[in-house]
């Protein structure tokens, strides 16, 4: 990536044991591309927690059930213009129905005052 490319913080909620696949997905697809440095991501471990509604096909737990899962949240650096195809990648390895993620713009050092 050049200095000139809009970037963006690409962040999802994983389970801590699906956690790897998912790196690698969002790798794979472009994802963590630092100068001369391929699949960079920075994780943390906590705990996600969810209920299930009617309609819900759950991955883990059953509908009307809290759940709580140890689940690790990864953020990866991205160029904006390959964000949705990263995204896609990330949801495709992802075992969730609904993964839980955001997309987050990144200002350069001369967008600073």
């Amino acid at each position: 990536m050049t200095p000139q490319t809009e970037l963006v913080v690409i962040v999802v909620y994983v389970p801590h044991t699906d956690a790897e696949a998912v790196r690698a997905a969002l790798a794979e697809a472009g994802a963590g591309a630092i100068g001369d440095y391929r699949g960079c991501s920075w994780s943390t471990s906590g705990q996600g927690r969810f209920t299930p509604v009617e309609g819900a096909n759950p991955t883990i737990g059953g509908i009307g059930v809290e759940e709580t899962v140890p689940e690790d949240r990864i953020e990866v650096i991205a160029a904006r213009s390959d964000a949705r195809r990263i995204l896609e990648a990330m949801i495709a390895a992802h075992p969730y129905e609904e993964p839980a993620h955001h997309v987050i713009p990144v200002l350069s050092a001369a967008e600073l005052p």
